[in-house]
Protein backbone atom coordinates (compact mmCIF):
# COMPACT_ATOMS: atom_id res chain seq x y z
CA UNK A 1 0.00 0.00 0.00
CA UNK A 2 1.56 3.51 -1.22
CA UNK A 3 1.61 5.53 1.21
CA UNK A 4 -0.58 8.85 1.12
CA UNK A 5 0.35 12.35 0.36
CA UNK A 6 4.08 10.88 -0.41
CA UNK A 7 4.91 14.03 -2.82
CA UNK A 8 5.71 15.71 0.95
CA UNK A 9 4.56 19.43 -1.00
CA UNK A 10 2.99 20.83 1.78
CA UNK A 11 -0.66 20.59 0.60
CA UNK A 12 -2.52 19.66 3.24
CA UNK A 13 -4.42 15.89 3.65
CA UNK A 14 -7.71 16.85 4.22
CA UNK A 15 -8.69 13.15 5.62
CA UNK A 16 -5.69 13.06 7.16
CA UNK A 17 -6.58 16.34 9.18
CA UNK A 18 -10.42 15.10 10.16
CA UNK A 19 -8.61 11.91 11.19
CA UNK A 20 -6.37 13.58 13.31
CA UNK A 21 -9.32 15.75 14.98
CA UNK A 22 -10.95 12.22 15.79
CA UNK A 23 -8.15 10.82 16.68
CA UNK A 24 -7.50 13.64 19.48
CA UNK A 25 -10.64 12.98 20.71
CA UNK A 26 -10.03 9.63 21.12
CA UNK A 27 -6.83 9.57 22.51
CA UNK A 28 -8.20 11.73 25.25
CA UNK A 29 -10.89 9.27 26.20
CA UNK A 30 -8.56 6.34 26.00
CA UNK A 31 -6.11 8.18 28.86
CA UNK A 32 -8.97 8.71 30.97
CA UNK A 33 -10.29 5.48 30.89
CA UNK A 34 -6.97 3.83 31.69
CA UNK A 35 -6.11 5.97 34.40
CA UNK A 36 -9.96 5.27 35.52
CA UNK A 37 -9.07 1.42 35.28
CA UNK A 38 -5.41 1.87 37.11
CA UNK A 39 -3.31 1.36 33.81
CA UNK A 40 -5.69 -1.28 32.35
CA UNK A 41 -5.66 -1.59 28.33
CA UNK A 42 -2.06 0.35 28.52
CA UNK A 43 0.65 -0.82 25.91
CA UNK A 44 3.49 -1.94 27.43
CA UNK A 45 7.22 -0.19 26.38
CA UNK A 46 8.33 -3.19 24.10
CA UNK A 47 5.31 -2.08 22.03
CA UNK A 48 6.51 1.08 21.34
CA UNK A 49 9.30 -0.44 18.82
CA UNK A 50 8.04 -2.16 16.28
CA UNK A 51 9.44 -4.08 12.97
CA UNK A 52 7.12 -2.82 9.82
CA UNK A 53 6.67 -5.02 6.81
CA UNK A 54 5.12 -3.98 3.39
CA UNK A 55 2.44 -6.07 3.48
CA UNK A 56 1.00 -4.27 7.27
CA UNK A 57 2.54 -0.42 6.26
CA UNK A 58 -0.65 0.71 6.05
CA UNK A 59 -1.87 -1.02 9.30
CA UNK A 60 1.05 -0.78 11.89
CA UNK A 61 2.03 3.02 10.51
CA UNK A 62 -0.72 4.54 7.99
CA UNK A 63 -3.46 3.72 10.36
CA UNK A 64 -1.86 4.23 13.86
CA UNK A 65 -0.31 7.65 12.51
CA UNK A 66 -4.18 9.10 13.29
CA UNK A 67 -3.43 8.74 16.71
CA UNK A 68 0.37 9.08 17.22
CA UNK A 69 3.41 10.50 15.57
CA UNK A 70 5.32 7.28 13.74
CA UNK A 71 9.31 7.50 13.22
CA UNK A 72 10.50 5.34 11.02
CA UNK A 73 14.25 4.04 10.78
CA UNK A 74 14.92 2.71 7.53
CA UNK A 75 18.02 0.52 8.50
CA UNK A 76 19.83 -3.02 6.94
CA UNK A 77 21.73 -5.46 8.38
CA UNK A 78 25.66 -4.92 6.96
CA UNK A 79 24.72 -0.64 7.30
CA UNK A 80 27.26 -0.03 10.13
CA UNK A 81 25.59 3.82 10.73
CA UNK A 82 22.47 2.41 11.47
CA UNK A 83 24.00 0.08 14.52
CA UNK A 84 24.98 3.18 16.03
CA UNK A 85 21.75 4.92 15.19
CA UNK A 86 19.07 2.42 15.73
CA UNK A 87 19.61 1.56 19.57
CA UNK A 88 19.51 5.66 20.12
CA UNK A 89 15.77 6.03 18.83
CA UNK A 90 14.78 2.90 20.45
CA UNK A 91 15.83 4.30 23.73
CA UNK A 92 14.42 7.43 23.25
CA UNK A 93 11.28 5.86 22.05
CA UNK A 94 10.27 4.44 25.37
CA UNK A 95 12.10 7.22 27.09
CA UNK A 96 9.53 10.14 25.47
CA UNK A 97 7.06 7.25 26.97
CA UNK A 98 4.39 6.98 24.10
CA UNK A 99 4.57 10.64 22.25
CA UNK A 100 5.87 8.67 19.20
CA UNK A 101 6.18 5.41 18.02
CA UNK A 102 9.67 3.89 16.09
CA UNK A 103 8.31 1.42 13.02
CA UNK A 104 11.75 -0.43 11.90
CA UNK A 105 11.84 -0.92 8.36
CA UNK A 106 14.29 -3.77 6.71
CA UNK A 107 15.44 -2.13 3.29
CA UNK A 108 16.71 -5.36 2.02
CA UNK A 109 13.19 -7.11 2.84
CA UNK A 110 11.08 -3.93 2.00
CA UNK A 111 12.78 -2.50 -1.10
CA UNK A 112 9.30 -1.37 -2.47
CA UNK A 113 8.83 0.97 0.66
CA UNK A 114 12.41 1.91 0.37
CA UNK A 115 11.66 3.72 -3.29
CA UNK A 116 8.18 4.84 -2.35
CA UNK A 117 9.92 6.97 0.31
CA UNK A 118 12.95 8.21 -2.13
CA UNK A 119 15.27 6.56 0.55
CA UNK A 120 18.36 7.07 -1.46
CA UNK A 121 21.13 6.04 1.15
CA UNK A 122 20.41 4.55 4.93
CA UNK A 123 20.20 5.09 7.99
CA UNK A 124 16.89 7.63 7.06
CA UNK A 125 14.80 8.65 9.22
CA UNK A 126 11.28 9.70 8.22
CA UNK A 127 8.02 10.09 10.03
CA UNK A 128 4.77 9.95 9.25
CA UNK A 129 1.42 11.97 10.87
CA UNK A 130 -1.76 12.01 10.37
CA UNK A 131 -1.49 9.97 7.41
CA UNK A 132 1.04 12.30 6.22
CA UNK A 133 4.99 11.48 5.52
CA UNK A 134 8.20 13.92 6.27
CA UNK A 135 11.67 13.49 6.15
CA UNK A 136 13.29 13.65 9.31
CA UNK A 137 16.94 12.91 8.72
CA UNK A 138 19.68 11.43 6.63
CA UNK A 139 22.70 9.77 7.61
CA UNK A 140 24.64 9.19 11.09
CA UNK A 141 23.34 12.03 13.72
CA UNK A 142 24.30 12.67 17.36
CA UNK A 143 21.88 11.88 20.24
CA UNK A 144 21.47 15.84 20.63
CA UNK A 145 20.23 16.28 17.16
CA UNK A 146 17.96 13.62 17.23
CA UNK A 147 16.20 14.49 20.16
CA UNK A 148 15.64 18.48 19.11
CA UNK A 149 14.28 16.31 15.74
CA UNK A 150 11.62 14.30 17.99
CA UNK A 151 11.11 17.22 20.30
CA UNK A 152 10.21 19.30 17.05
CA UNK A 153 8.02 16.57 15.65
CA UNK A 154 5.86 15.80 18.93
CA UNK A 155 5.16 19.53 19.34
CA UNK A 156 4.12 19.95 15.64
CA UNK A 157 2.19 16.64 16.20
CA UNK A 158 0.04 17.99 19.33
CA UNK A 159 -0.32 21.66 18.09
CA UNK A 160 -1.57 21.18 14.54
CA UNK A 161 -2.91 17.67 14.78
CA UNK A 162 -4.00 17.02 18.15
CA UNK A 163 -1.72 13.86 18.67
CA UNK A 164 -1.15 13.11 22.23
CA UNK A 165 0.39 9.67 21.78
CA UNK A 166 0.10 6.56 23.14
CA UNK A 167 -0.76 5.70 27.32
CA UNK A 168 2.04 3.58 28.49
CA UNK A 169 2.22 1.19 31.55
CA UNK A 170 5.47 -0.65 32.31
CA UNK A 171 3.13 -3.12 33.89
CA UNK A 172 1.08 -3.93 30.86
CA UNK A 173 1.26 -7.44 28.52
CA UNK A 174 3.57 -7.04 25.72
CA UNK A 175 1.04 -7.27 22.21
CA UNK A 176 -1.50 -5.31 24.08
CA UNK A 177 -3.38 -2.36 22.56
CA UNK A 178 -5.99 -0.28 23.86
CA UNK A 179 -9.51 -0.14 21.23
CA UNK A 180 -10.07 3.73 21.03
CA UNK A 181 -13.04 4.51 22.16
CA UNK A 182 -15.71 6.27 19.97
CA UNK A 183 -15.77 9.88 19.65
CA UNK A 184 -18.91 12.07 19.73
CA UNK A 185 -19.74 13.16 16.88
CA UNK A 186 -19.04 16.67 16.76
CA UNK A 187 -21.68 19.99 15.19
CA UNK A 188 -20.39 20.21 11.95
CA UNK A 189 -19.08 16.50 11.45
CA UNK A 190 -21.55 16.42 8.50
CA UNK A 191 -20.58 19.13 6.80
CA UNK A 192 -16.90 18.38 7.13
CA UNK A 193 -17.53 14.84 5.84
CA UNK A 194 -19.76 16.33 3.12
CA UNK A 195 -16.41 18.80 1.71
CA UNK A 196 -14.10 15.94 1.89
CA UNK A 197 -16.38 14.00 -0.12
CA UNK A 198 -17.00 16.60 -2.96
CA UNK A 199 -12.99 17.15 -3.06
CA UNK A 200 -12.36 13.87 -3.29
CA UNK A 201 -15.48 14.11 -6.04
CA UNK A 202 -13.60 16.76 -8.08
CA UNK A 203 -15.86 19.37 -6.88
CA UNK A 204 -14.54 22.15 -5.34
CA UNK A 205 -16.85 24.80 -5.27
CA UNK A 206 -18.76 22.47 -3.40
CA UNK A 207 -16.49 21.71 -0.71
CA UNK A 208 -15.84 25.89 -0.79
CA UNK A 209 -19.42 26.15 0.21
CA UNK A 210 -19.15 23.19 2.76
CA UNK A 211 -16.42 24.55 4.93
CA UNK A 212 -17.81 27.98 4.53
CA UNK A 213 -20.97 27.04 6.08
CA UNK A 214 -18.96 25.56 8.70
CA UNK A 215 -16.64 28.60 9.23
CA UNK A 216 -19.49 31.27 9.34
CA UNK A 217 -20.84 29.24 12.39
CA UNK A 218 -17.52 28.47 13.69
CA UNK A 219 -15.12 30.76 12.90
CA UNK A 220 -12.26 29.29 14.68
CA UNK A 221 -12.86 25.72 13.28
CA UNK A 222 -9.10 24.72 12.26
CA UNK A 223 -10.04 21.58 9.86
CA UNK A 224 -12.45 23.90 8.00
CA UNK A 225 -9.92 27.11 7.79
CA UNK A 226 -7.47 24.54 6.16
CA UNK A 227 -9.78 22.58 4.05
CA UNK A 228 -10.97 25.96 2.87
CA UNK A 229 -7.50 27.20 2.01
CA UNK A 230 -6.83 23.94 -0.26
CA UNK A 231 -10.47 24.02 -1.67
CA UNK A 232 -10.11 27.41 -3.13
CA UNK A 233 -6.60 26.55 -4.52
CA UNK A 234 -7.95 23.75 -6.23
CA UNK A 235 -11.02 25.54 -7.51
CA UNK A 236 -9.23 28.28 -8.79
CA UNK A 237 -6.16 25.83 -11.00
CA UNK A 238 -9.44 23.98 -12.12
CA UNK A 239 -9.60 25.63 -15.02
CA UNK A 240 -6.75 26.90 -15.89
CA UNK A 241 -4.17 26.32 -19.23
CA UNK A 242 -1.02 25.62 -17.64
CA UNK A 243 1.16 25.98 -20.96
CA UNK A 244 -0.88 29.50 -21.09
CA UNK A 245 -0.51 30.60 -17.37
CA UNK A 246 3.07 29.97 -17.32
CA UNK A 247 3.94 31.13 -20.75
CA UNK A 248 1.92 34.48 -19.85
CA UNK A 249 4.16 34.49 -16.36
CA UNK A 250 7.52 34.59 -18.32
CA UNK A 251 6.78 37.20 -20.60
CA UNK A 252 5.02 39.34 -18.12
CA UNK A 253 7.28 39.33 -14.66
CA UNK A 254 5.32 42.46 -13.50
CA UNK A 255 2.00 41.33 -13.86
CA UNK A 256 0.02 40.61 -10.41
CA UNK A 257 -2.44 38.26 -11.43
CA UNK A 258 -0.11 36.82 -14.03
CA UNK A 259 2.32 36.01 -11.23
CA UNK A 260 -0.65 34.81 -8.91
CA UNK A 261 -1.82 32.22 -11.37
CA UNK A 262 1.75 30.90 -12.15
CA UNK A 263 2.14 30.95 -8.37
CA UNK A 264 -1.05 28.50 -7.12
CA UNK A 265 -0.07 25.97 -10.18
CA UNK A 266 3.49 26.13 -8.58
CA UNK A 267 1.80 24.96 -4.94
CA UNK A 268 -0.61 22.19 -6.48
CA UNK A 269 2.15 20.86 -8.48
CA UNK A 270 3.73 20.12 -5.55
CA UNK A 271 6.89 23.44 -6.44
CA UNK A 272 6.43 24.96 -2.77
CA UNK A 273 9.53 27.11 -2.81
CA UNK A 274 9.15 28.15 -6.64
CA UNK A 275 5.22 29.21 -5.58
CA UNK A 276 6.96 31.39 -2.76
CA UNK A 277 9.76 32.55 -4.42
CA UNK A 278 7.40 33.94 -7.28
CA UNK A 279 5.19 35.78 -5.09
CA UNK A 280 7.88 37.60 -2.74
CA UNK A 281 9.53 38.51 -6.18
CA UNK A 282 6.50 39.82 -7.37
CA UNK A 283 6.12 42.08 -4.40
CA UNK A 284 9.29 43.86 -5.53
CA UNK A 285 8.24 44.54 -8.81
CA UNK A 286 4.69 45.81 -7.96
CA UNK A 287 3.11 48.73 -5.73
CA UNK A 288 -0.43 49.78 -4.68
CA UNK A 289 -3.42 47.45 -5.52
CA UNK A 290 -1.62 44.86 -6.89
CA UNK A 291 1.44 44.28 -4.53
CA UNK A 292 -1.36 43.55 -2.50
CA UNK A 293 -3.18 41.08 -4.04
CA UNK A 294 0.38 39.45 -4.14
CA UNK A 295 0.74 39.76 -0.77
CA UNK A 296 -2.37 38.26 0.41
CA UNK A 297 -1.97 35.43 -2.06
CA UNK A 298 0.87 34.47 -0.62
CA UNK A 299 -0.26 34.46 3.00
CA UNK A 300 -3.29 32.38 1.37
CA UNK A 301 -0.55 30.06 0.21
CA UNK A 302 1.16 29.98 3.41
CA UNK A 303 -2.26 28.74 5.05
CA UNK A 304 -2.32 25.74 2.70
CA UNK A 305 0.86 24.28 3.50
CA UNK A 306 0.90 25.09 7.22
CA UNK A 307 2.75 27.73 9.43
CA UNK A 308 4.76 25.32 11.13
CA UNK A 309 6.46 24.33 8.11
CA UNK A 310 10.29 25.82 7.86
CA UNK A 311 9.93 27.22 4.30
CA UNK A 312 6.58 28.97 5.40
CA UNK A 313 8.95 30.57 7.98
CA UNK A 314 11.74 31.21 5.60
CA UNK A 315 9.41 32.53 3.45
CA UNK A 316 7.86 35.07 5.94
CA UNK A 317 11.45 36.23 6.47
CA UNK A 318 11.48 36.91 2.92
CA UNK A 319 8.71 38.89 2.31
CA UNK A 320 9.31 41.06 5.41
CA UNK A 321 12.62 41.73 3.51
CA UNK A 322 10.66 42.69 0.32
CA UNK A 323 8.59 45.12 2.25
CA UNK A 324 10.27 46.48 4.16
Amino acid sequence: MQPRNMSMSGVVDLAAVKAAQEAKAKAEQTRAETARQGGAGAVSPADLVIDVDEAGFERDVLQRSAEVPVVIDFWAEWCQPCKQLSPVLERLAVEYDGRFLLAKIDVDANQMLMQQFGVQGIPAVFAVVAGQALPLFQGAAGEAQVRQTLDQLVQVAEERFGLTGLTVDPDAESGGRPEPAEAPAGPHDALLEAAVHALDAGDFGGAVQAYRSVLADDPANTEAKLGLAQAELLHRVQDMDPQQVRKDAAEKPGDAAAQIAAADLDLVGGHVEDAFGRLIDAVRRTAGDDRDAVRMRLLELFEVVGPEDPRVAAARRALARALF
